[in-house]
């Protein structure tokens, strides 16, 4: 298919997103808040055990935000809502009351980092390097940046925030914390991946639920953080270092 999506089907308590978009799987605002909503009502779905959520095509998970949409930006509300996109899918997953597992099977860069992060168990294969650009625009991953750093603390963080030109290779990424396993295939993560979401499904849901909040606490805030994260990425977008640089990109 070369149209954008999300879909999602549920069976035997398994719930399996994907989304789709034929630039690299770099996504729109729109896709994003359907992405978002899905995550969402799935979670509640009380026929549902577990997510799965996974992106269509072979070798790239998720290329970032749309850049198509990132140059048309013209002012602060714009680019606010913009950033939004990606702060709205991490407090999606976030809130959900059922454990997420992630299917990298792609590299991912930029917001991709921060689904991949925000999943509760990413597995990957051997093709899914991960990159953090947005310093190379002069805006830097300050949305995506809470989720990538729970994941992989601090100075992972900043060792590939700041090292915005460079892949990390996907055993960087498992070393860290991010990724739990990496395949040689896509096959061998695909049976992992049904694997795990199959013993997930025998898991008491409350004892389920109750890990989750454990899991995450610490993060109740983040529905102001990131919003506020996003007015300043919206904020630096405007400037003039990132206008030029957008304009070279073009």
């Amino acid at each position: 298919m070369t149209q954008p999506y999300v879909k999602h089907t549920i069976e035997k308590g398994i719930a399996t997103i994907e989304f789709f978009h034929p630039a690299h799987n770099s996504l729109p605002g729109d896709i994003l808040a359907k992405l978002a909503n899905t995550i969402t009502e799935t979670g509640q779905n009380d026929e549902v055990l577990v997510l799965v959520v996974k992106s269509g095509g072979d070798r790239t998970f998720c290329a970032g935000a749309s850049f198509k949409e990132l140059i048309s930006i013209e002012n602060e509300q714009e680019g606010e809502k913009f950033f939004s996109g990606f702060a709205n899918v991490i407090n999606a997953m976030r809130k959900c009351p059922k454990f997420i597992i992630g299917r990298v099977q792609g590299k991912t860069v930029g917001g991709g980092v921060g689904l991949a992060a925000a999943m509760d168990y990413t597995m990957a294969t051997k093709f899914s390097a991960i990159k953090l650009s947005e310093l190379n625009l002069g805006i830097g991953p300050f949305v995506v940046g809470p989720a990538v750093q729970r994941k992989i603390g601090v100075s992972g963080m900043s060792q590939i925030a700041i090292d915005a030109n460079s892949f990390y290779s996907p055993e960087w990424a498992r070393d860290k914390g991010l990724f739990t396993k990496v395949f040689e295939t896509t096959e061998e993560l695909d049976e992992e991946v049904q694997a795990l979401a199959e013993q997930l499904c025998g898991y008491n849901p409350e004892a389920v639920k109750e890990m989750k909040q454990m899991f995450w606490r610490g993060t109740e805030n983040w529905d102001e953080l990131l919003q506020e994260r996003a007015k300043i990425s919206g904020r630096l977008v405007l400037s003039s270092f990132t206008k030029e640089k957008l304009k070279r990109f073009k």
